[in-house]
């Protein structure tokens, strides 16, 4: 499989099997993805991988804050930006409501969509929990490094017939975690992502976000 063909076949998988992913394969897959490209090799990234017990550790860390808080732990890194302009602001509404259609929810069925919202801290149950985490006094380039290597990563894993998500979503309990695996001060755990077998059977797994067109976005200037 070309890049091209992996990078246009990935999505975000939000249904996994049971088959379990071992530590061999994960460290094959850690192991190309640390070849991501980093401005003057800081290599800025942590990760934290979890599966079996320590995964459902985690699972429950996350269940007892969000019950005692459903909106999430206030920090200074919040998933999307007050205020959402557009053209992001539609986007944003749009999958969100194609994803609850794959699902079958109404809007109206506020219950439902929280019900669907809390499978993210399960992993959707994908086998594997990956947690990255950045040095606080990084700026906004390494930040880019890190979601190069996430994708790098992403990219490997879905060549090896296994499938991701990226889940942003963990940084609601950002600061239970950061207590949880005993984080120094100065690192920051920004998401994380389930890694596993996607259930190809899931109707949500049908999903596939759209995307704008290149003219859209692209300015080609000084070509013939």
């Amino acid at each position: 499989m070309s890049v091209a063909e992996t990078l246009k076949q990935r999505i975000s998988v939000r249904a996994f099997t049971a088959e379990p992913v071992d530590a061999a394969t994960l460290r094959e897959l850690l192991d190309t993805a640390r070849w991501s490209p980093s401005g003057g090799n800081l290599q800025p990234w942590k990760v934290i991988a979890v599966s079996g017990t320590a995964k459902a550790a985690v699972e429950r860390v996350a269940l007892e804050t969000l019950m005692k808080n459903p909106a999430g732990e206030a920090g200074d890194h919040p998933i999307y930006p007050e205020g959402l302009t557009e053209p992001y602001r539609t986007r944003r509404y749009a999958i969100g409501e194609a994803l609850y259609a794959k699902l079958g929810i109404p809007r109206e069925d506020k219950a439902a969509r929280l019900r669907a919202m809390s499978r993210n801290f399960q992993f959707f149950g994908a086998p594997v929990g990956l947690f990255f985490v950045i040095d606080r006094s990084m700026g906004h380039g390494q930040w880019a490094h890190l979601g190069m290597f996430m994708q790098s990563l992403a990219l490997v894993a879905e060549e090896r017939g296994l499938a991701t998500c990226m889940q942003e979503a963990w940084g609601m309990v950002r600061q239970s975690l950061h207590a949880h695996f005993e984080l120094p001060e100065h690192e920051l755990l920004y998401c994380g992502m389930a890694l596993g077998h996607a259930d190809r059977s899931a109707p949500i797994n049908q999903l596939r976000s759209e995307r704008a067109p290149v003219d859209e976005f692209a300015v080609l200037k000084g070509f013939d």
